[in-house]
């Protein structure tokens, strides 16, 4: 009997929040860019990236679904940025967990926009076909400033057509802005800019994280010296920016990561107005409103 485990992990894993019940197969290890100088995901030595030999992915689905009594419904492809990979090895692990994992229903993946800047329209809409039906975006910022002050490697067209791509291809997309992420300084653009980014793109999922910093912000600040984080209620009047200024049609919204202050779910346009009532009680009468506390924020 075989009792090594199916899949090797390296940790730290990372996955989406609403991928808590998916099965996570590392196709990659780290990210392919790990320059941000906000994110501290995949900075270890053990996290340095690496794409996974082919054999060993296809033998990990093949052992999962020999080893496994109860049906795996979704998958997520792990690490930073899977689809970096080629179409090629990506549509053969998908042909994979087709025959292995027959009641799989679901598979997603991060992704960074500049590696569809190589994947044609035809190319994504192959790999849908055979599975992948999602993508976690993370676009930061719609902003040009911070996203160059904090080395994203984007801008705000390249975010946009690769939305624009992911859309033509009937893959759903899932996007998140990082609040703060422009400090005291670029508060006002980044979140002007980034709800112009969304109502351009109208992705079918938004969730916003507010910057956390493990190390005091010290690769950020290394980049850009004078940024300084919001006060909670910077962040609360960033956020009714944000929102004001998203013109959505059928956006599913959340911002309930344990990073915010202050949970919010809805659907954009239909629930704004009672989202922005609550973010406004939130900024109007701090003592009152269903805050987070501080301790349960740690990631």
């Amino acid at each position: 009997m075989d009792c090594d485990p199916p899949i090797r992990y390296v940790e730290p894993v990372f996955r989406p929040p609403s991928e808590s019940d998916a099965l996570i197969l590392p196709v990659t290890d780290g990210c392919s860019w790990n320059h941000c100088t906000f994110c501290e995901m995949y900075t270890l030595p053990q996290k340095r990236f690496r794409a996974r030999a082919p054999n060993e992915v296809i033998d990990a689905i093949r052992r999962v679904g020999a080893q496994l009594d109860s049906p795996i419904r979704r998958v997520f492809f792990a690490d930073g940025d899977a689809l970096v990979l080629p179409t090629r090895r990506l549509l053969r692990y998908l042909e994979t967990i087709a025959s292995h994992l027959p009641a799989v229903r679901r598979v997603s993946s991060y992704c960074l926009a500049r590696n569809l800047r190589k994947k044609s329209v035809v190319e994504l809409t192959e790999l849908r076909n055979a599975g992948l039906t999602r993508v976690y975006l993370g676009a930061e910022s719609g902003d040009d400033r911070v996203l160059e002050r904090v080395n994203k490697g984007e801008t705000f067209a390249s975010t946009r057509a690769a939305l624009d791509k992911l859309a033509e291809a009937g893959i759903r997309r899932s996007v998140m802005i990082l609040q703060g992420l422009g400090g005291q300084a670029l508060t006002v653009g980044h979140a002007a800019n980034s709800a112009r980014l969304i109502n351009a793109t109208q992705p079918e999922y938004l969730s916003t994280l507010v910057v956390m910093l493990g190390d005091d912000g010290a690769r950020l600040r290394a980049a850009w010296p004078d940024w300084q984080p919001l006060t909670q209620r910077g962040l609360l009047l960033e956020m009714e920016r944000f929102l004001g200024g998203l013109e959505l049609q059928r956006t599913i919204f959340r911002a309930d990561h344990a990073s915010n202050w202050l949970v919010l779910k809805g659907r954009l346009g239909a629930d704004k107005a009672q989202l922005l009532t609550r973010v406004r009680a939130a900024i109007e009468r701090p003592g009152t409103a269903p805050l987070r506390p501080a301790w349960l924020r740690g990631l």
